[in-house]
């Protein structure tokens, strides 16, 4: 199984690029933060991702530098000749899924609230679904 889960902070404006098909591929790098680091320190790892169609258009559209962003996909090797004849090797993560991860003011990126253009705010109408305030105390509860 090549399933990748990350979340993190763009590190630079993500970049459009078409295929000389004209296929949308989007690349851009994210910062996630190590799990465990010396004290006082915050480590992180940098990760090439690249995403393609639809979801590089997203991407593009709705991030840029700085915003906090979860990518779910796989990794993916490659390897080429360089100009000296050395061989090279590069591993990125090829993005399926995406989704907005900061808050509406942590990333000004984003104006629908964090839910993709696609998706409904699941609690736009939670005024109308019949819940009752109660005052805090354990006699009001309906249980």
């Amino acid at each position: 199984m090549n399933k990748v889960i990350l979340m993190g902070r763009l590190t630079r404006d993500p970049e459009m690029r078409q295929t000389q098909n004209g296929v949308a591929v989007c690349s851009f790098s994210i910062a996630v933060n190590r799990r465990f680091a010396k004290e006082g320190q915050q480590n992180a790892d940098f990760i090439n991702c690249t995403a393609w169609r639809q979801q590089a258009e997203f991407i593009c559209k709705y991030f840029a530098k700085g915003a906090m962003i979860s990518v779910v996909g796989n990794l993916q090797s490659r390897s080429w000749e360089n100009q000296e004849g050395k061989r090279q090797y590069a591993t990125d993560v090829v993005v399926d899924e995406v989704y907005f991860t900061g808050s509406k003011s942590e990333s000004h990126t984003s104006t629908d609230g964090g839910f993709a253009p696609q998706e409904k705010d699941p609690f736009a109408d939670i005024d109308t679904m019949g819940f009752q305030a109660i005052d805090g105390s354990e006699d009001d509860l309906p249980f």
